[in-house]
């Protein structure tokens, strides 16, 4: 009994996020203004609303606060007379500055602070935008009080984010050498990266599915995109597709769901090349966490066994 509404609450749960991803798309179709996509809400909703992801919801203030606020970073940094590496450069520094100030460890805060770079927003629409897109989702934890029973706080080690930024500047560094400066920050991977840097245990089964899965996401995404005309049934198709895939890979990853709708907001001159870059940048990012968290292994065995020696 209890598995068969445990099973109910979960589909009716998709039925919600889904519901409510398709009618941010329908919004930004009549009102024409693809500023009003925040690919990252996606995400947002199935990793709050389905999988109930305590790192997201322990503190449902924050689930507002954090995105609108680094949202905010980005449009005002968007607006400096600075190259488009620069102001990548000065956006990724203030949010970890800010998510250190307020003590969060969100990280969809990333890809709402750098997708007004990445889309070149202007409109306050935008901003106008995530501040209700944050609130609808932090409302539905409240409502249904999915944070109940959940510690407000938990041990952040901060560490990471510079370990994050080190990782993120010498991608972008590689991405201006070859001359593909748009494509140096996407923000679902690095989303990815820096939740797989906060994880006590990382290997190379699960870097290959996270590989894997944002590359057919990507790939799906842009296909979709290109063939079908109407963004509305793009959206459902790729709602359904990434659950399937996820189900097919055996992970839950909700990045997976804001990635497949990047195509409608990335710059469309370069739309088709989101897949290829994808798992180019899939490939060296998390191929240098996994190394890094081997490193740290292999540091903290050491130090255990000179502890054990004395």
């Amino acid at each position: 009994m209890d598995s068969a509404v445990s099973k109910k609450v979960t589909i009716n749960s998709y039925i919600i996020a889904f519901i409510f991803i398709i009618s941010m798309i329908t919004a930004a179709v009549m009102l024409k203004d693809h500023q009003l996509i925040l690919p990252e809400a996606a995400a947002m909703a199935v990793a709050m609303w389905v999988y109930r992801e305590a790192g997201w919801i322990r503190q449902p203030s924050k689930i507002f606060l954090a995105p609108s606020i680094t949202g905010a970073i980005g449009f005002v940094v968007n607006q400096l007379n600075i190259p488009y590496l620069g102001k990548v450069s000065l956006t990724i520094v203030l949010l970890m500055l800010f998510m250190r100030i307020i003590q969060s460890n969100l990280a969809p805060s990333i890809a709402t602070g750098l997708l007004p770079l990445v889309v070149n927003a202007n409109e306050w629409s935008f901003i106008i935008s995530v501040f209700i897109e944050t609130f609808i989702l932090m409302l539905g934890v409240l409502v249904f009080g999915l944070n109940k029973g959940l510690e407000k706080k938990v041990k952040i080690h901060y560490k990471y984010m510079f370990v994050f930024l080190v990782l993120t500047f010498v991608w972008m560094g590689l991405c201006w050498l070859v001359g593909y400066q748009q494509l140096a920050v996407i923000p679902p991977i690095l989303v990815v990266v820096y939740e797989s840097l906060q994880k006590p245990m990382y290997n190379g089964k699960i870097a290959f599915k996270q590989g894997l899965a944002l590359t057919i996401s990507a790939a799906v995404g842009t296909l979709l995109y290109i063939s079908i005309d109407s963004w509305i049934v793009v959206t459902l198709l790729d709602m359904i597709l990434m659950l399937i895939l996820l189900r097919i890979v055996g992970m839950r990853m909700p990045a997976v769901y804001g990635f497949t709708l990047l195509p409608f907001v990335f710059p469309k001159d370069i739309v088709t090349t989101l897949p290829l870059v994808s798992l180019v940048a899939s490939v060296f990012l998390l191929a240098s966490v996994l190394a890094y968290k081997k490193f740290e292994m292999k540091r903290r065995t050491k130090a255990i066994q000179m502890l054990n020696n004395m």
